[in-house]
């Protein structure tokens, strides 16, 4: 099988294991914090910190929330960094935007943090304090989801059908079922361009 067959393989078998429970239950939780005003905060590293400037934009834009991510601002983050350590950029961005139990914490990570591997502790720490706040906490991650998917009020695990493919699929999967959440119609309140001008 050519790594094209296999890759998509892979992914149909992904679609079908899913577990959509937990895909409706963000998409209930991300309906209740609009409901209350509240504010959406999306952390990631690597490949997952570009996921969440895109879902950044979606929730903002077409589903009408209030939503932002650290990994924007990158003054701040790599000054935080360079002061106070990578392991609390996240916590310390969150503190300064009074974090409350009004908003959440949106994860997209491969692994969902592991402070004893010393793997993602920034969202671990992060994790711990939204956990303080009793913020709603979600995740799309990937492997056993990690710290994420122990503490969070809902999360889906994208499933592990090759461990050679673990991160793409992790990743790129965070972008479809991030857009499967924005554009259901509970969610979405704009229309996308394309959509809107071909009817």
């Amino acid at each position: 099988m050519s790594h094209v067959d296999q890759y998509i393989s892979e992914a149909i078998t992904i679609l079908e294991r899913v577990d959509r429970r937990q895909i409706e239950a963000i998409i209930q939780k991300l309906l209740a914090i609009r409901e209350r005003r509240g504010r959406l905060f999306f952390i990631g590293v690597g490949g997952s910190a570009a996921n969440c400037t895109h879902a950044v934009n979606d929730f903002r834009k077409l589903a009408g929330m209030e939503v932002y991510s650290p990994v924007d601002n990158v003054a701040e983050l790599t000054a935080r960094t360079n002061d106070e350590g990578w392991a609390t950029v996240f916590v310390e961005w969150l503190r300064g935007s009074r974090l409350n139990s009004n908003d959440g914490v949106f994860v997209l990570s491969v692994g969902g943090g592991n402070k004893e591997k010393n793997v993602s502790a920034n969202i671990v720490h992060a994790l711990e304090y939204a956990v303080e706040q009793k913020a709603c906490i979600l995740g799309i991650v990937g492997r056993d989801g990690g710290f994420t998917a122990r503490v969070a009020d809902a999360c889906v695990v994208v499933p592990t059908v090759n461990p050679e493919g673990v991160t793409p699929h992790s990743e790129g999967f965070q972008g479809v079922f991030w857009h499967l959440m924005v554009s259901d119609p509970r969610m979405m309140r704009v229309s996308n361009k394309w959509e809107s001008i071909t009817k």
